[in-house]
C-alpha cells in the first residue's frame, strides 16, 4: 500500500489527470504536489529571472501559485487535501531528487511545453527521464 505519492505538476492537462488519478487510486495515501520554477530555457529567461529577485522563495511561491490553486481545485472535487512544495531548477532532477521520500511518482505524460516538436511523442522528456531515473514506481498518466 502506498502511503506518500509526490506528484509533479505544472499547468498542463495531463498533470491535472494526474493528480486526479493520484487521489482517486489511492485514497489513503498522503499527496504532494511538486511545482518546479526557474526551468533553464535556451535563452535563461525563466531562470533568470529568479535570481535577480529579491527574495527567491517568495518569487518562486508566486509563480507556483496558480499551480497549486488548480491543484487544490482537483482535490477539493474528491474531497481530499494535498501538501504543496516548490521547487527551483530542472523539472526531472527535481522529481528524482525528492522521489526517495515517497513511495511513488505519479506524472502526466507530458508537461507545459507539450507543444514543443521535441516533446510531441508518447511520453514527454520530463516524464521519461523521471521513469528511467526514480528509484521508487513511477505511473504516467494520459
Amino acid at each position: 500500500m502506498l502511503s506518500r505519492i509526490l506528484v509533479p505538476m505544472d499547468d498542463s492537462d495531463p498533470a491535472g489527470r494526474a493528480l486526479a488519478y493520484a487521489l482517486d487510486n489511492h485514497p489513503d495515501a498522503e499527496v504532494t504536489v511538486l511545482h518546479v520554477v526557474g526551468v533553464p530555457s535556451m535563452m535563461m529567461g525563466e531562470a533568470v529571472g529568479l535570481t535577480l529577485e529579491d527574495d527567491l522563495d517568495a518569487a518562486a511561491a508566486e509563480r507556483a501559485a496558480p499551480v497549486f490553486e488548480r491543484a487544490r481545485e482537483v482535490a477539493d472535487e474528491q474531497g481530499r487535501e494535498i501538501e504543496t512544495v516548490v521547487g527551483i531548477g530542472h523539472p526531472a532532477r527535481n522529481v528524482i531528487d525528492r522521489a526517495d521520500e515517497y513511495d511513488a511518482v505519479v506524472i502526466g505524460a507530458h508537461g507545459a511545453d507539450r507543444e514543443r516538436v521535441t516533446h510531441r511523442f508518447l511520453v514527454g522528456n520530463v516524464a521519461e527521464t523521471v521513469s528511467k531515473r526514480a528509484p521508487v514506481p513511477v505511473t504516467i498518466v494520459r
